[in-house]
């Protein structure tokens, strides 16, 4: 299937531009932004946090009679495990949200510039024009409140192992498609394309995402420890925000190598002369006009 060999080439084109030094560099504003909150609201209220997190785990009466079976001793020290792994739960998901968009925000155009440089050049932009960075900032702020709002609503199943490792990186899947897709073509593709590419692709976008945000999740064993030991926190917490930092920065540019030759191939399907960066020859079909017309539009 095309889709499958594109998605496996634009990871391989993605990867190599995520190990860049531009980019890893570029990776140290959300960073810092991130860091300053992450550490300053720790500072502030990571004693208050864990003392709740402390109180709720003892207020589970289920989890109070399973860990009561381990005896007085080892009870008490599992309780002192769970507590700060729960607020690792709770906060997790807010420190990934706020990456993500930090990373649509700061890096998402300077990937997308990487991207049509050195693989697309002569790809025509028939975008949003000026407005273009503000309809992308709205929407991703309008897609990730859905998102947070789903978050909140499945919360509770998360108690139930195998969802808690389905729910939240199916949420952050459709998050991350829906807000880097659109933003991966929002200079170079009209309206109508952009519809009928993510509505065309929307399977293999949503598999890209849904990979993201599973890799996402690794930084979660870097984090827990950080509250375990305190001794551990300033270097572990702020090793793990630069791996969200750079884990989002790699799906923005799978996404964009994904998009802009989804994009690229809709074209020369039309029967566009090829541009010179083109990488793979025109696929039969119907014209784009009549295409967008019909039922992907």
């Amino acid at each position: 299937m095309w889709s499958m060999n594109e998605m496996l080439n634009a990871c391989g084109h993605a990867l190599l531009d995520a190990l860049r030094p531009r980019v890893l560099l570029l990776t140290l504003a959300p960073l810092a932004v991130m860091l300053l909150l992450v550490l300053g609201l720790g500072l502030a209220y990571g004693g208050a946090a864990l003392e709740w997190a402390h109180g709720w785990v003892g207020s589970v009466g289920w989890l109070n009679w399973v860990i009561g079976w381990l005896g007085a001793d080892t009870a008490a020290k599992v309780q002192a495990v769970l507590a700060p792994l729960v607020l690792v739960a709770m906060v997790t998901p807010l420190v990934v949200v706020g990456v993500l968009l930090l990373v649509a925000i700061f890096m998402m155009p300077a990937m997308r510039r990487l991207v049509v440089r050195t693989r697309f050049a002569g790809l025509k932009r028939q975008g949003g024009g000026a407005r273009v960075w503000l309809d992308s900032l709205m929407h991703s702020v309008v897609v990730t409140l859905v998102a947070l709002v789903l978050l909140v609503l499945t919360s509770p199943l998360w108690l139930i192992p195998p969802l808690i490792v389905v729910l939240p990186p199916l949420i952050f899947g459709w998050l991350g498609y829906r807000v880097m897709s659109y933003d991966a073509l929002a200079e170079h593709a009209s309206p109508a394309e952009r519809r009928a590419l993510m509505r065309r692709h929307r399977a293999p976008l949503l598999v890209v995402g849904v990979v993201t945000g599973y890799l996402g999740t690794a930084p979660v064993a870097i984090w827990a420890p950080g509250l375990l030991l305190l001794s551990l926190f300033w270097l572990l917490v702020p090793l793990a925000v630069w791996l969200y930092t750079w884990t989002f920065a790699f799906a923005s540019l799978w996404f964009a190598h994904y998009c802009l030759f989804a994009l690229q191939t809709l074209r020369m399907a039309d029967g566009a002369a090829p541009p010179p960066s083109a990488l793979a020859p025109a696929l039969p079909g119907p014209p784009v006009a009549d295409r967008l017309q019909g039922p992907l539009s």
